[in-house]
C-alpha cells in the first residue's frame, strides 16, 4: 500500500479493502534520502496496525537501490547504510519482517556476490542491540535477470547459511518470480515436489512471507512482470494450492499488483483470493 499522506494512511487503505495484511515501503522506493518521520507518525502507524489487526503480518519492503552484492565498494558502502536505515525505521514503526532482493553480483560472479551479502548482512543484522529492534530479514526469491542473485534455493541457502546472522534470515516466495525462474507448482504433483525442494535446500521453517502475484510470462522466462490473479500464467490452481495449505495458514501474503487510487483492484484480486479458499 502507498505510504502517501504518512505512514498511518497506509493502514486506512488496507482497511479499505478489509485487507489482513499488509507491506509497505518504509521510505521512498527509489531514492537513497528517506524523509524523517513526522513527530508522532511512527506511534500512529504502530497503534492504527494494532488497532487493525495487523500488527504481526506487516511487511516492509526495501528500497529497491540497495545492492548488498555489489562489487563497487562505494555503492556497498552506500548499500548497506541504507539497508541499516530501512531496519532502523522498521524497528520505529514496529514492523516485524523487512523483504530485501538478495542484490546482484554485475558480473563479479555468484561466489563473490554471495560473499558480499553475507558479510553486509553480517556487519548490519549483527551491529543491532535490543530485542526489541529486531526485524526479521526476509530474502526475496528472484526472477534470475541479469546478474540477480537469489533466483534458486541453493543460491538462497547459501546466503542464509553463509550468514552469521542466520537466525535473524528468512525468505519470502514471490510466485510471479518462482515460476520465471523456473519453478513449475501449479499443479498437486510439482507443488508437492517444489516445497520438498525447498525443505530439503532451506528448510520450510524459513520461509516467513509470500508475495502472490500472477505473471505475465511464462515458466522459465526471466522476466519479472507482475499480473492480476488468474490472468497470467501462475493461474488459479497454484493459488489454490498455496491458500489451502495449512503449512502456510499464519504467514503473511500480500499484493505487489497495480492499482488506481480507488483500490478498486486490490479487492478484485483478493476476492478472487478469498474465493479460493477451502476449494
Amino acid at each position: 500500500m502507498s505510504i502517501s499522506g504518512g505512514m498511518p494512511r497506509a493502514v486506512e487503505r488496507a482497511l479499505a479493502v478489509q485487507a489482513t495484511a499488509l507491506q509497505v515501503f518504509c521510505k521512498s522506493s527509489n531514492q537513497w534520502r528517506a524523509r524523517p518521520f513526522a513527530p508522532g507518525e511512527a506511534e500512529e502507524f504502530r497503534e492504527a496496525a494494532r488497532r487493525a489487526g495487523l500488527a504481526e503480518h506487516v511487511l516492509s519492503h526495501c528500497n529497491y537501490l540497495i545492492n548488498l552484492a555489489s562489487p563497487d565498494d562505494v555503492l556497498w558502502e552506500r548499500s548497506k547504510a541504507a539497508f541499516a536505515e530501512e531496519l532502523d525505521r522498521c524497528a520505529e514503526l514496529g514492523i516485524p519482517a523487512a523483504v530485501l532482493h538478495p542484490g546482484s553480483h554485475v558480473g563479479s560472479g555468484v561466489d563473490a556476490g554471495i560473499a558480499r551479502v553475507c558479510a553486509a548482512l553480517d556487519e548490519v543484522v549483527g551491529r543491532r542491540g535490543g530485542a526489541e529492534r529486531d526485524v526479521r530479514v526476509l530474502l526475496e526469491i528472484t526472477a534470475g535477470q541479469g546478474s540477480n542473485l537469489g533466483s534458486s534455493f541453493e543460491e538462497l541457502a547459501r546466503i542464509l547459511e553463509g550468514s552469521r546472522r542466520s537466525d535473524q534470515l528468512g525468505v519470502c516466495f514471490d510466485t510471479c518470480h518462482a515460476l520465471a525462474a523456473g519453478y513449475e507448482f501449479r499443479d498437486a504433483g510439482s507443488f508437492r515436489d517444489l516445497w520438498e525442494r525447498f525443505d530439503r535446500a532451506i528448510g520450510i521453517e524459513r520461509l516467513g512471507a509470500f508475495h502472490l502475484n500472477d505473471s505475465t510470462h511464462d515458466l522459465g522466462s526471466r522476466k519479472d512482470r507482475h499480473q492480476h490473479i488468474g490472468r497470467g500464467f501462475v493461474g488459479l490452481d497454484a493459488f489454490r494450492l498455496i491458500l489451502n495449505d495449512r503449512r502456510f495458514e499464519s504467514l503473511p501474503m500480500v499484493l505487489e499488483t497495480e492499482k488506481g487510487d480507488d483500490l478498486a483492484e486490490d479487492r478484485i484480486n483478493l476476492g478472487i483470493l478469498r474465493d479460493l479458499l477451502a476449494q
